[in-house]
Order: C-alpha cells, then structure tokens, then sequence
C-alpha cells in the first residue's frame, strides 16, 4: 500500500492533495438522507430559499469525510490502525452544491505508541479550500499508524 508508516511523517511536513471534487445536490441528498439527517437546511430548497443562504447549504459532515478521503491517498493508505480522535472542527465558510472542494494536510505531532511497538501517534491538520482558496472546513485528526515492518 503507498500509505506512510509512522517513521515516515515529519512534523511540519505539508501535503497539498491532487484530489479535487465538485460537490452536487445528489451528494448532499444522499449524505444527509443515509446520515438520517433532516435537516432543511440540506434537504429542501424551497426551505434553504428563505434562508440567510438563500439556497441549501452542502451538510458539513459530509465536507469532513471528503477534506480527510482527500488526504488518505498521499498519507495513510494501508498503513491507518485506526483514527483516536478528532478535535478543533471547524467551518469558516458555507459550501454549496456546484463548489470544488480540495484539501492540505500538514503533519503537527507524532510520537510512539506507549502501548504498541507497532504503532505510533501522529497528530494531522487537515484543511479544505473551494474553488476560490477560501477555507472551509479545517479539522486535526490523531491516527494510529503502523510502524515500518522489520526487515526479516
């Protein structure tokens, strides 16, 4: 897998992903409605027109899971045990359906696992811009990533 192990990340290391998506009606349909979120907001047009926004807003969820799947490519392909947490979420700016999302990842800590010499720690920062370079979801995210195999 071309994911990174944990001795490979370098704290200030940045990651400008490739990945770009435009984001559409039927993807927030679909995530708010599998998401069990009925939100109006996300869901009815004629609602979201009376708005401040004056159109439906794209669910910020689903603007998390794709600003991190942007990043997973370059970064932990494979190599993820598992996420431990995610904290300082943020969405400074709406997303709407027709925008162009892509995303930047910067490494901020890492450190060996206490309880697995397998693994370790590594704090990323993930940030998402639209089409205009505006930031519009920002988000650090712990995983718990696999440690280089021993050479046999």
């Amino acid at each position: 897998m071309p994911g990174l192990h944990f001795e490979d990340f370098e704290v200030g290391r940045v990651f400008e992903h490739e990945l770009s998506r435009t984001v559409t009606e039927a993807d927030n349909m679909m995530f708010s409605l599998m998401t069990m979120n009925p939100q109006p907001l996300h869901i009815d047009a004629h609602f979201a027109a009376g708005t401040e926004w004056g159109k439906p807003l794209f669910n910020s969820l689903a603007t998390l899971a794709i600003m991190i799947g942007m990043s997973v490519q370059d970064t932990t392909l494979g190599t993820t045990i598992g996420n431990l947490g995610m904290s300082d979420v943020r969405f400074p700016k709406p997303v709407f359906h027709g925008d162009t999302l892509r995303a930047r990842t910067r490494i901020v800590s890492k450190r060996e696992s206490r309880s697995r010499p397998d693994a370790g720690l590594v704090e990323f920062e993930h940030e998402a811009l639209n089409q205009r370079g505006e930031i519009v979801a920002t988000c650090r995210r712990t995983g718990l990533m696999r440690r280089r195999p021993a050479a046999v």
